[in-house]
């Protein structure tokens, strides 16, 4: 099931409209010496210390979450903006996912709530045909960027085990994010890698993503506090869309870590199984 996510004027032509395909959106091992847990630093090696992040994600247990995606084509550009929490043990989580306004700004979108769970996607006020009180389920593995992109928002499981198949790792040095210190780390993701590593639940997601864009590796910008946890991480994708290259930013940030983060999946009966228009 493929639908488009449109921005602009119906009908309008050349008017810079921008067309997403969419469905809506370890710790630091090894440290020695006197650096203390609460000091990020290349105490390890950068790529085993990025690659190990999902781990320490998993053993932190649960977050809140903002997500910003910045999409760019043909002179367009728009940014979806996400807020909530994310269970990194059970890889569930739920966002309110707002869109910007038309370009014209005479008009504002609904809020779109997402549940994020393995191999599937949850969506409600999805619009466009879909009746107010009903929700939009996707496989995300049936999807050719596995819901890294079309979610408007990057799963924040998916995009830590990204980080798996870190490459071209090098320490930036020290910065400071919302008052805590954290190492910043630049290089690049290899996606296929990713998948073969990746924990059971995302795998099948990842693979579609090896599939679907139009590069094998994706550029990363990551910061890990002083026990080694993912507080922030920027990608950049580049995907085909109706022929036009699409450049993505998407970024990601944890923090609030151990906050209790509840889902809870909607009765089959109120999933929607009709025809969702573009």
């Amino acid at each position: 099931m493929v639908v488009q996510l449109r921005y602009g004027r119906p009908g309008a032509r050349g008017s810079g409209t921008l067309a997403v395909t969419a469905v809506l959106v370890g710790s630091l091992v090894g440290a020695t010496g006197c650096a203390a847990p609460e000091e990020p630093g290349p105490a390890v090696d950068p790529a085993l210390a990025v690659r190990n992040a999902p781990d320490a994600l998993t053993r932190a247990g649960t977050s809140k979450a903002s997500t910003s995606m910045e999409m760019a084509a043909g002179g367009t550009r728009v940014t979806i903006r996400g807020e909530g929490g994310y269970d990194f043990r059970r890889r569930t989580g739920r966002l309110q996912v707002v869109l910007p306004k038309d370009p014209a700004g005479t008009s504002e979108h609904r809020p779109i709530t997402e549940l994020l769970t393995p191999g599937a996607l949850y969506m409600k006020n999805r619009g466009a045909g879909v009746p107010a009180d009903k929700w939009v389920r996707v496989d995300t593995t049936t999807l050719d960027d596995g819901n890294l992109v079309t979610g408007g928002a990057t799963d924040p499981a998916a995009a830590a085990e990204l980080l798996r198949g870190a490459r071209q790792v090098v320490y930036v040095g020290e910065t400071e994010l919302a008052g805590v210190k954290v190492g910043h780390y630049r290089g690049v993701a290899d996606i296929a890698h990713a998948a073969r590593i990746a924990v059971p639940q995302l795998r099948g997601a990842l693979a579609a993503a090896a599939k679907g864009f139009t590069t094998d590796t994706v550029p990363f910008d990551a910061y890990l506090d002083g026990e080694g946890r993912l507080r922030k991480v920027r990608h950049q994708f580049s995907f085909s869309n109706q022929g036009r290259t699409v450049a993505v930013a998407s970024t990601t940030l944890l923090y609030g870590f151990g906050v209790p983060v509840t889902v809870t999946l909607p009765d089959r009966r109120d999933i929607y199984a009709g025809k969702i228009k573009a």
